[in-house]
């Protein structure tokens, strides 16, 4: 299966150092990691919600990646507001099983800032330096 997942640059710098292939562990208070099912959604949130934050988290990514369909059945698809609002609800504490279902790399595919979309080439150069 294929997700998606929107993310500010605290996060991924953390996924850049983990070799692109985990996700790191929820803070206190975020009980739940929720990938989405389409680039669309995670772009509506990566441009509405992360790019337009006060500076210097004023950036929002777009990342996608592939679990393994074990993994998949194990988190039914849960609609988040409407059809077109679709995540999986991994709980914190099962997202490090959920990691080792991850397959490939995750793979940056998108950004913002002040919701405007910016060069992926520029864009990969910055979060190497980060």
């Amino acid at each position: 299966m294929i997700l998606f997942r929107p993310t500010g640059l605290k996060e991924l710098v953390l996924v850049r150092d983990s070799g692109w292939r985990t996700w790191p562990p929820r803070l206190p208070d975020q009980p739940i990691f929720y990938p989405v099912t389409t680039q669309s959604y995670a772009e509506k949130i990566a441009r509405d919600w992360n790019s337009v934050l006060p500076a210097p988290d004023d950036l929002g990514f777009v990342t996608r990646f592939e679990i393994t369909p074990d993994m998949a059945a194990r988190y039914p698809v849960q609609q988040a507001g409407g059809r077109e609002h679709e995540e999986l609800w991994v709980p914190a504490e099962n997202l490090g099983a959920f990691n080792q279902g991850i397959v490939g790399q995750i793979e940056l595919v998108g950004a913002f800032r002040n919701k405007v979309v910016l060069p992926l080439d520029a864009v990969k150069t910055l979060v190497e330096a980060a």
